[in-house]
């Protein structure tokens, strides 16, 4: 059975009321300057095409070789790259594994990789579901 349903911005999306749906997961990984090239072509040449790439200053507990003075915040920085992407629950692992083989280097304070749920994920232009039914 197939119902349509008005979300609060007034577009519709069906919604099986009796096939389970997949669940998603967001990827945020935090990755050295150096090797967000390598990281982010060998995720592309493993089918993941969509992410967002943000420059950023990280304030972790390892402080990087020529860290410096925040011009923003007055705190201690090092350069990170934060990569945002969004896959199939089955897909993470894979992209997950790319990252970290990507991401690492010979010296500490490679980042860190946050895996959390996603409940949904709507097209703008034709509030389309990217979820995929499971088979």
């Amino acid at each position: 059975m197939v119902s349509k349903e008005f979300g609060k911005s007034g577009f519709f999306y069906k919604k099986s009321l009796t096939d389970k749906i997949r669940k998603m997961k967001e990827i945020k990984a935090f990755i050295k300057p150096k090797r967000a090239q390598k990281t982010i072509e060998a995720l592309s040449d493993a089918g993941f095409k969509s992410m967002t790439l943000s420059q950023g200053e990280g304030t972790g507990k390892f402080k990087a070789k020529g860290a410096s003075p925040s011009l923003d915040f007055h705190v201690t920085d090092s350069p990170v790259v934060k990569l945002e992407l969004v896959c199939q629950n089955e897909e993470a692992e894979s992209a997950i594994e790319i990252i970290l083989e990507n991401g690492k280097t010979p010296t500490p304070g490679d980042g860190i990789i946050y895996l959390s749920n996603v409940e949904d994920a709507f097209q703008i232009k034709t509030g389309e579901s990217l979820k995929q039914p499971q088979k």
